[in-house]
C-alpha cells in the first residue's frame, strides 16, 4: 500500500464516530462473480467501487467493437468512471470483473447529501480525487517514458499475480500492445 493511500486510510479511521456510522450506513458490501458488469457502457455511474478482494478492468470499445483496456484495478483501488461519476452522464466504458471481487459501494447520491452535513467528507472526496490523479499521471508518464517490456516488467513487479489472474489479451491492451508483442516479451524475461 502506497503512502498517500495509507494517508487516506487513516484520515477515514480518525473521522469522529458519528460521521463514521453514517458513511458507514450509505455503504454495502457485494460480489461480482468473474465476468459481470459492475458498470456497462452508457449507463450512469451512480456509485463507487472500492475493491477489497478481486480484480477489475475498465475498458471502452473501439468503433469497430475492439476493446481497450484502460485500468487495471486491485485491493485497495477505487473503480468508478471518473467522468459519469463526476458529471452524472453516460458513461463511455466498462466495468467488469476479471475474476470473483469483493467490493464496497457507496451511492453517488447518498455521499453527496452527505458532505454536505460532515465537511470532512469533502475532504475525503479531495483525497480521493488527488489519489487517482497521481495514479493517472504516474500511468501517462509510463507509457510516454518507458518502452513495452519495462511497462510489462512494472506491472508483475507491482501486481505478481496479475499474469495469473488476467487474460492476457487484457494486459497486452493495458499496455497498449498486441498479444504478438507481449508474447515476444514474456518470452525475453
Amino acid at each position: 500500500m502506497n503512502s498517500y493511500l495509507i494517508k487516506i486510510n487513516n484520515f477515514v479511521e480518525n473521522l469522529d464516530a458519528e460521521t463514521q456510522t453514517e458513511l458507514a450506513e450509505i455503504t454495502v458490501r457485494k460480489q461480482f462473480a468473474k465476468g459481470e458488469f459492475l458498470l456497462r457502457q452508457d449507463e450512469i455511474c451512480r456509485q463507487s467501487f472500492f475493491i477489497e478482494r478481486g480484480i477489475v478492468r475498465k475498458f471502452y470499445l473501439t468503433e469497430d467493437g475492439k476493446e481497450i483496456t484502460t485500468e487495471l484495478c486491485f485491493a485497495d483501488d477505487l473503480a468508478v468512471s471518473f467522468q459519469s461519476y463526476t458529471l452524472q452522464t453516460p458513461s463511455l466504458e466498462f466495468i467488469q470483473a476479471t475474476e470473483n471481487t469483493e467490493v464496497t459501494v457507496t451511492d453517488y447520491t447518498s455521499f453527496q447529501q452527505l458532505k454536505t452535513r460532515f465537511p470532512k467528507l469533502l475532504e475525503l472526496d479531495l483525497m480521493m480525487t488527488e489519489y487517482y490523479a497521481m495514479w493517472l499521471e504516474e500511468r501517462l508518464r509510463r507509457f510516454h517514458t518507458l518502452d513495452a517490456t519495462k511497462r510489462y516488467q512494472k506491472l508483475i513487479a507491482e501486481q505478481p499475480h496479475v499474469v495469473r489472474q488476467i487474460q492476457l489479451t487484457h494486459i497486452a491492451s493495458y499496455l497498449g500492445v498486441s498479444l504478438e508483442t507481449l508474447s515476444r516479451i514474456r518470452a525475453k524475461i
